[in-house]
């Protein structure tokens, strides 16, 4: 899978519109499952990557004890600021970062978590691999990926109306990237090759919710950037009108309900 140029750019006023839409429509449920799984565990220095605008952050900084040292960073620097708006009971220490090179010392922390990130990747092996370095003997990774985009059903929905809109040149970004490392075997491998024991992989489906058509048309058109895709090929007003459309086609104009679906990896550094 090779990323497209614009992937990885959530810039403007794509950090906003990502955190007052995207987070509540899809990320914050298993935002919630990542804190839970981390607060059965004991755990005293954790290490976030691709945070985001913080959702994991705050659900760490909810579900863990207050001794518990949190730092979180995105390769981002845009998406740190929007996280860094957002209340939280302990200091977070907030710092932009590159996965693929983390400014870490070896072993410095006993948990490594990532929320929907590893997909951005350009060399998981290599990404995974920093993240053992940076993990102590016994400390442990988790992490969430998409399931398949066909699993995920405004997602899926959104993709074909685009394709609609636009036949010669569909946007192809959220299949291509968020919902394109869903393979549990690949994940298994590029885990294990990257020097942890056999990881343990859950598939866990969700509910997304809204209140009308319009939201998750929005979300996703506006906030991902699914939108520099739909710029460069025309109206971004028109994109999320159809989308929203699709969406009433599909789940009714009141509210909507749709399913959602990930892989959540959990994997044990040496």
């Amino acid at each position: 899978m090779t990323l497209g140029a614009v992937d990885k750019v959530f810039a403007g006023s794509i950090p906003r519109l990502y955190q007052t839409h995207m987070v509540p429509l899809i990320f914050q449920p298993y935002a919630d499952d990542l804190a839970r799984r981390l607060a059965r565990r004991k755990v005293s220095r954790v290490l976030e990557i691709a945070a985001g605008t913080g959702v994991v952050t705050r659900a760490l900084d909810a579900a863990l004890a207050e001794d518990v040292s949190i730092v979180s960073t995105d390769l981002n620097p845009t998406m740190i600021e929007e996280a860094r708006k957002h209340a939280t009971r302990r200091a977070i220490d907030w710092r932009p970062a590159d996965a693929m090179a983390l400014p870490f010392d070896d072993g410095a922390f006993d948990c490594v978590v990532c929320q929907f990130g590893v997909m951005f990747f350009p060399d998981k092996v290599r990404a995974f691999a920093e993240t053992r370095r940076v993990l102590a003997p016994g400390g442990v990774f988790v992490f969430n990926v998409w399931d398949r985009i066909e699993e995920n059903d405004f997602a899926n929905v959104i993709q074909q109306a685009l394709g609609e809109l636009f036949p010669q040149d569909p946007p192809r970004f959220m299949a291509r990237t968020p919902h394109g490392y869903h393979d549990v075997a690949a994940i298994r491998r590029d885990v294990t090759d990257a020097g942890f024991a056999s990881p343990q992989i859950d598939t866990l489906a969700a509910r997304s919710v809204a209140p009308g058509p319009l939201e998750p048309a929005m979300a996703y058109c506006q906030g991902t950037p699914w939108r520099s895709e739909i710029e460069a090929r025309g109206s971004l007003e028109e994109a999320t009108r159809r989308s929203a459309r699709a969406i009433e086609d599909r789940f009714g104009p009141g509210p909507v309900d749709g399913k959602i679906q990930a892989h959540v990896v959990t994997a044990t550094a040496p």
